[in-house]
């Protein structure tokens, strides 16, 4: 399980690098689809910095964070990392949605990923205390 999560938490790095990139770059955003799907608004837009920091560098430490816990079997600390990393994601989604009304590809995909990373940290975490709970059977 943990390479499992520790290669989402890699594909994570990889889509919070393509959105740094159209965070800094003045080029028509790749990702330009149509009126509701622009990466370049929404990673030009105020709400994609905190406090100077741009978004997608913070979901590249956040990242390559949780790939760490994961490798070390920090299941606990990974699952409350993931947790945090969801609550901002989900930030993120209301402010696409009702402030920009626009979407971004990269940013839903980030969401997805990590989305996905807290089913599977909880479930892992949950696997292991369950197995700590249950008797052990005689061989």
């Amino acid at each position: 399980m943990r390479y499992l999560i520790t290669l989402l938490a890699l594909a994570g790095v990889t889509v919070s690098v393509l959105a740094l990139r159209v965070h800094f770059s003045t080029d028509t955003a790749p990702c330009s689809i149509n009126e509701r799907w622009d990466c370049g608004i929404v990673n030009h837009s105020l709400y994609s910095e905190v406090d100077g920091i741009p978004v997608a560098a913070i979901g590249i430490v956040g990242y390559l964070l949780l790939a760490g816990l994961a490798l070390v079997k920090q299941r606990f600390f990974l699952l409350l990392g993931v947790f945090a990393g969801f609550c901002f994601a989900l930030r993120l989604t209301f402010v696409e949605q009702f402030a920009l009304h626009m979407w971004c590809v990269y940013c839903v995909i980030s969401q997805s990923i990590i989305a996905l990373l807290l089913l599977l940290s909880a479930g892992w975490l949950g696997a292991d205390y369950y197995a700590l709970k249950s008797p052990s059977r005689p061989s």
